[in-house]
């Protein structure tokens, strides 16, 4: 079984924290979102180009691995000069992927018009779809999925299943983010998943309650502004430790179990953008058992 953890949930952490503490909270794999803090991570001094032999030599000895990379990359923007920048990063995204040794590269639709605006949603899904085809033709070569992430209007599973049938490449995927679909569509779980079943490559795991009112600080709500920032789709949850919600967790396992999924079980804890949630030095070490016991369920 294949367990890993996205470092939004370790928004401090460095590199070799990332190693040290991943392998041994019982992770074999991690998901890159950001590192100390910089999203960005092309920018960093870790990945570029004459560090990457050092990394996976890292990588390497430590017996880890990196699934993927989470970019900030999105299609849903109506100017398509800003639609080929995105390209051209998520192009450089691919390239640092297959240095890594990773899987795939995730990326956005992100938002979409209202319901009622029929035509421009379809011109928004269309472009999405052009844009993901491109950039995952790109990814063939070097071995490298581009999977578009059940996040912002794209958690509505229609939306997303309408986009994925237009995408002309059989090297895109879908990340089922689980518990986005549930929580902000209310969409079962066994709907959902009959709609994205034959493109689901990779998950996220996480939980949530509903609390009457939401946190709020200055912290708190620079941290939702920085979301915002990168993702005009993400969306506010009351997230817990994982368990510890209303998340039908058995039900999305046994939906992969039995359809003899063979990916990667990623915990997203989302400390970067709700800074009021437990650290990820509690958060981390209680999921792989959790995720463990639940394959364990649908085996007995």
């Amino acid at each position: 079984m294949k367990i890993a953890f996205s470092t939004l949930g370790t928004p401090q952490w460095s590199w070799e924290q990332l190693l040290e503490r991943g392998k041994a909270y019982g992770y074999s794999g991690v998901e890159i979102r950001l590192l100390e803090g910089e999203t960005d991570l092309l920018a960093r001094a870790e990945f570029q180009p004459e560090q990457l032999p050092v990394r996976r030599a890292e990588l390497a000895a430590a017996e880890f691995q990196v699934c993927g990379l989470a970019s900030s990359v999105r299609f849903d923007d109506p100017d398509p000069a800003q639609r080929e920048q995105q390209l051209e990063i998520g192009r450089a995204y691919i390239d640092l992927a297959a240095a890594l040794g990773a899987e795939f590269v995730r990326v956005f639709g992100d938002t979409l018009p209202p319901v009622e605006d029929e035509a421009g949603r379809a011109t928004v899904i269309a472009q999405v779809a052009a844009g993901i085809t491109a950039l995952a033709d790109y990814g063939i070569e070097q071995k490298v999925q581009v999977l578009i992430e059940t996040h912002g209007d794209f958690s509505d599973s229609h939306a997303m299943q309408a986009m994925m049938e237009q995408v002309e490449s059989d090297n895109a995927g879908v990340l089922w983010d689980t518990h986005h679909p549930w929580r902000f569509y209310e969409e079962p779980l066994s709907e959902t998943f009959a709609r994205l079943k034959p493109w689901v490559r990779h998950t996220h795991w996480k939980d949530s309650v509903v609390r009457p009112e939401a946190v709020s600080d200055a912290e708190t709500d620079a941290a939702a502004q920085a979301a915002h920032a990168l993702m005009s789709g993400h969306r506010h949850a009351d997230y817990v430790l994982f368990g510890g919600g209303g998340f039908p967790a058995l039900n999305a396992m046994q939906l992969l179990q039995w359809s003899a999924y063979d990916g990667w079980y990623s915990l997203e804890w989302e400390k970067a953008w709700h800074p009021e949630i437990e650290d990820p030095e509690i958060a981390l070490p209680l999921f792989p058992d959790k995720i463990r016991l639940l394959a364990s369920q649908c085996r007995s």
